[in-house]
């Protein structure tokens, strides 16, 4: 039998049962964008709870000292929630902050990055701003569908692999909307078979799709196999679904995890790689390439960068995860010389013919790991005056602070997509003489919980 228990009738998280509806009041939010509410002192983690109004919910999951809960009818709503314009929001993974306006959703963002600077960090900073994007749907110009063993083409349900078939999301462009549905199509029309993560078998593991600015597309089918079944058909249906697709590409993966890239690709039709052009520089991206999502808001992001670098001309400038050399080659517009370092062949590849292609003379590039580098250029007795880091999600190992700050620079300008892996390389930054002081926000990703963000560490 469901309970309703008022807030200030509950003495301790015992009492609280699965299917209770409780009275809260929504003070916060967490870091994947829950509401945060409070039974005497104990934490409730509320799903769809906007800061500052009082709403039932019903208990989902109990745990010792705290629990999870969902809304079910809100007395006293905020200002800030409107109806979810996405019917999958819910069923789908992607989204989180679809129930409340962008307004709300910034602020959300922008203390999630300052939280994480304080608890995590250590640090007194403030994050001066929020960089907001104009543009908050149809932004996404890289998307990895993944394919079930059943046909389904779509994206995870939230904290489970389970694919919901997801004909339109707000967040894609409409070309890889399109790509998707031909793919389902052909899949159904030739019986080719989706991938079973169980069983490691099934030929369809994801479909990739990269578009630019123009409306351009580079496809790649990510496979379990050396070849595809009605190859010609399937390109052929591409191009004349799609519309404006440069490049149909094949990528081999046989690895048994949750890997999607491939270790080796082959061009079935056009170009392996997709142009676009970013802060005046034009990219020709190949298919591992790193490149942010959302191109207009990347150029936000990447100004900041160089705002907090303060280069005049003279500078060195060393920048690990460089990818295919988009920060590099940004930096090289007002630093002396540049060296970008990138473990992934391909983006270095990337990275040189882009140097190339826009006439870049005082930039260089490195393939290898960040850390290996990093320590290598420290004993040869590189001192850049600026080290630009764009680390992935798991941030920086250890021993890349520990070359870091070897190598003495007058500057650390440090772009993170994870504001949780930031406040935890601030404090090992601390520890070592290197101290925030800015930090600024930037949202590449409306709609959900994800932001990056820029810090700017100095001794």
């Amino acid at each position: 039998m469901t309970g309703r228990l008022e807030r200030t009738g509950v003495e301790d998280m015992s009492e609280l049962k699965k299917n209770d509806i409780v009275t809260l009041t929504i003070e916060d939010y967490t870091g994947e964008g829950l509401g945060v509410a409070r039974i005497n002192g104990r934490v409730v983690f509320v799903r769809r709870g906007i800061r500052g109004e009082t709403c039932e919910a019903r208990i989902e999951k109990v745990l010792k000292n705290i629990a999870y809960a969902k809304v079910v009818s809100v007395s006293e709503p905020s200002p800030h929630r409107r109806e979810p314009d996405c019917p999958w929001f819910g069923r789908c993974g992607g989204c989180d902050y679809r129930h409340m306006d962008y307004e709300e959703e910034l602020e959300a963002k922008r203390r999630k990055v300052q939280n994480a600077l304080r608890r995590l960090g250590g640090s007194d900073a403030e994050v001066e701003e929020i960089l907001g994007a104009k543009q908050p749907t149809r932004y996404r110009n890289k998307v990895q569908y993944p394919i079930s063993k059943d046909g389904a083409v779509g994206f995870y349900r939230a904290h489970s692999h389970d694919v919901t078939d997801i004909p339109v999301c707000l967040l894609q462009m409409e070309g890889a909307e399109r790509a998707a549905e031909v793919l389902r199509q052909w899949m159904r029309r030739y019986e080719i078979s989706g991938y079973d993560e169980q069983t490691g078998e099934g030929l369809m593991r994801h479909l990739y799709v990269r578009c630019n600015a123009r409306g351009e597309s580079l496809i790649c089918l990510l496979v379990n196999g050396g070849r595809l079944p009605h190859e010609r058909e399937l390109v052929s249906m591409l191009r004349e679904g799609v519309g404006d697709v440069k490049g149909v590409v094949l990528g081999i993966n046989r690895r048994r995890d949750n890997v999607i890239l491939a270790d080796r690709y082959r061009t079935l039709w056009g170009e392996d790689r997709l142009e676009d052009v970013l802060c005046g520089l034009t990219f020709r991206l190949s298919v591992p390439s790193f490149y942010q999502v959302n191109r207009e808001q990347a150029e936000v992001l990447y100004e900041k960068a160089l705002d907090y670098a303060d280069l005049h001309g003279t500078e060195t400038v060393l920048d690990l995860y460089c990818g295919a050399g988009t920060i590099t080659l940004v930096m090289a517009k007002k630093a002396g010389r540049v060296i970008g370092a990138e473990i992934v062949p391909e983006a270095i590849a990337d990275a040189k013919e882009n140097q190339l292609r826009n006439g870049v003379s005082n930039a260089e590039f490195f393939c290898g790991d960040a850390s290996a580098i990093a320590e290598k250029l420290a004993k040869e007795g590189l001192h850049p005056d600026v080290i630009t880091v764009d680390p992935p999600r798991k941030g920086l190992a250890e021993d890349v602070v520990s070359a870091i700050v070897r190598m003495a620079p007058r500057r650390v300008v440090y772009v993170s997509c994870d504001p949780a892996t930031l406040g935890r390389d601030v404090r090992r930054f601390a520890e070592q003489g290197y101290h925030v002081s800015r930090c600024a926000a930037v949202d590449l990703f409306p709609g959900t919980q994800h932001c990056e963000s820029v810090a700017l560490l100095e001794k």
